[in-house]
């Protein structure tokens, strides 16, 4: 059974930087333990773009 973990903020701000460097979604995900969907789910997710109410 796997245990799935939430990314913290300080893995959120490192995803934040790495991708600002142009860094890779692999290489950023070997970096940091986590696969590169993981990545590149929060980087989508996080993009700063929020739907008007």
């Amino acid at each position: 059974m796997k245990i799935y973990t939430h990314l913290t903020e300080v893995q959120r701000y490192h995803i934040y930087l790495m991708e600002k460097q142009g860094s890779s979604l692999r290489f950023t995900a070997k970096i940091m333990n986590r696969s590169t969907s993981t990545i590149s789910r929060e980087i989508k997710r996080n993009t700063g773009k929020k739907l008007s109410p």
